[in-house]
């Protein structure tokens, strides 16, 4: 992959040509400069306008992906958290062992029962920001293929070192998916806030397009997401949602927008979610919203459906959607 100038923080967000990464993740870093160099001049692409960060990425996010060091030490760093052992959890139960499944998915159409026909082959899941393959690896041991989905190379080099069986690792922009074809996956999982690093709204739903057009109807996805109003449980949550409804009246701001400081980064990027807001985006993408489950303040549990529970802020928010048909025309 080509290499990006010393300076990344530039805030124009489209990649250069209009194309993102689609290449799995390779051992081979030698690569030509400049392909095309015979048809295109290289005075033809000024130096300064050659690279821009991808869709949807924020400066702290493309940072986050480039550090070695955050991958390397990533699986220490969550291992105790108590979302990583809920998700799991709900991973087990949306997706049970294919051998094991007693009731399938609506039928899907004729073009996508081609491409997934019942014991022709393995069953893969679509796993969205996988990092360094924590949900990978549990996919891989129920008995499915996985289609591991990273924009850092550095968090792929240690999913590879796990050397898991069926996982295939893809270097990509979660909001260019243009290269993985129709109706390939029986499920997707975007879990541990991935999907809330995305920046603005129409990348978010873009992902969830392309997601919905990878995975066959009646396939499943598993999302989490933070809940905006859980700063009102913070020291100073109000004063933060109020600045971050302030800041949203501006053009590259929305509200639920955050930048933090975040493992030596200073400006770590975070969309939070109102509930309304992630169903409307899911629909609006062609799901059909199954569940949503509120996830207690420090993660450890769901929170009961109980009229008095619905009186604790939630944390966050698991959904569980499945997928429509895909519009044509």
């Amino acid at each position: 992959m080509k290499q990006p100038p010393p300076d990344p923080d530039d805030n124009d967000q489209t990649t250069a040509a209009g194309r993102s990464p689609h290449l799995p993740v390779s051992n081979d870093q030698s690569m030509p400069e400049n392909r095309d160099a015979g048809r295109h001049p290289r005075t033809s692409f000024p130096t300064s306008t050659s690279w821009r960060r991808p869709v949807g990425v924020a400066a702290g996010t493309w940072a986050y992906t480039r550090q070695g060091s955050i991958a390397e030490h990533y699986d220490a760093f969550v291992a105790q958290t108590p979302l990583c052992q809920l998700d799991e959890q709900l991973v087990a139960e949306v997706f049970p062992p294919p051998s094991s499944a007693t009731a399938g998915p609506p039928a899907a159409s004729d073009s996508e029962e081609k491409n997934c026909r019942p014991g022709t082959k393995k069953s893969w899941i679509l796993d969205l920001g996988c990092g360094t393959g924590r949900t990978a690896e549990q996919l891989s041991r129920l008995g499915y293929g996985v289609l591991a989905v990273d924009l850092s190379a550095p968090m792929l080099h240690q999913l590879q070192r796990r050397g898991l069986e069926g996982v295939l690792p893809i270097q990509a922009n979660l909001v260019q998916l243009d290269g993985l074809g129709d109706h390939i996956a029986d499920g997707a999982v975007c879990l541990f806030s991935t999907f809330g690093m995305i920046q603005g709204r129409s990348n978010r739903r873009a992902m969830l397009g392309h997601t919905r057009r990878i995975v066959r109807r009646g396939g499943r996805l598993l999302l989490h997401v933070h809940h905006r109003y859980a700063s009102f449980a913070q020291r100073g949550g109000g004063r933060l949602l109020w600045r971050s409804w302030r800041d949203s009246w501006r053009r590259d701001r929305e509200f639920g927008d955050a930048v933090y400081p975040y493992r030596g980064l200073d400006n770590m990027f975070l969309h939070r979610f109102s509930c309304r807001e992630i169903v409307n985006d899911l629909v609006a993408s062609g799901w059909y919203l199954e569940q949503v489950l509120r996830i207690s303040l420090d993660g450890r549990e769901i929170l009961p459906r109980s009229l008095a529970a619905r009186c604790r802020i939630a944390g966050g928010f698991f959904l569980v959607a499945t997928a429509g048909p895909v519009e044509t025309g």
